[in-house]
Order: C-alpha cells, then structure tokens, then sequence
C-alpha cells in the first residue's frame, strides 16, 4: 500500500501562484508514475500533469507553459508548482501514483493510489 498526503491548495488572485506538495509514504519502491489531476464542481477528473521516476513528464494543454510538475525522490515528494493561475484552475487537486510507468501518458484517472485532495480556488 501508499499512502498520500496533498498540501498547499489555497486561495489566490487570478494571475498569482501555489505550490503543491504530495509527500508518499508505505511501499515506494513499487510507484513508477505519480500525477496530478484536478476535478472541478460538475465535472470529471482530468489529468494536469504526471512524472515518471526518471524525470519524464506530461502535461495537460490547458497548463503548459504554466504549471511545473518536479519531484525530490529523497523526501519522496511531487511538486506542482502553478504560476498565472486562472479562474479556471479552480478545483480540488489530487495526487496519484501507480506502479505502471504507461499511467503517466495516460489520461484517464486510473491510478492505483489517490490522496484526499487539497482545494485551490482562483478568484478574479
């Protein structure tokens, strides 16, 4: 099993930024492909973005060339650190990770493993 804990999610203006943090804990050694999804009131939950052990990422296109997936695997923590963040963004944000290393070119949320999620709303 894994276990992970989100934080960071908050409150901020249009156009600011927030850091995400998904500390993992249990059997890491087993986890290839950690991703961020978010889901917002009504609608289904959609990739934002996903890294692969190594390094590689992907990202949905509504965020690139805004939000930054990274990850420290000596604290066992993914990042996503958001910039010029829109009304739009606004969602409950979840951590995920999977042993199959193909999840992180997936879009679909079928990820072994979810935190609980933490909220982020951009107001205008």
């Amino acid at each position: 099993q894994v276990q992970l804990v989100e934080s960071g999610g908050g409150l901020v203006q249009a156009g600011g930024s927030l850091r995400l943090s998904c500390v993992a804990s249990g059997n890491i050694l087993s986890i290839n492909a950690m991703g961020w999804y978010r889901q917002a009131p009504g609608k289904q939950r959609e990739l934002v973005a996903a890294i692969t052990n190594g390094g590689s990422t992907n990202y949905a296109d509504s965020v690139k060339g805004r939000f930054t997936i990274s990850r420290d695997n000596a604290k066992n923590t993914v990042y996503l650190q958001m910039n010029s963040l829109k009304p739009e963004d606004t969602a409950v944000y979840y951590c995920a990770a999977d042993r199959l290393i193909l999840r992180v070119w997936a879009k679909a949320p079928l990820y072994d493993y979810w935190g609980q999620g933490t909220q982020v709303t951009v107001f205008s």
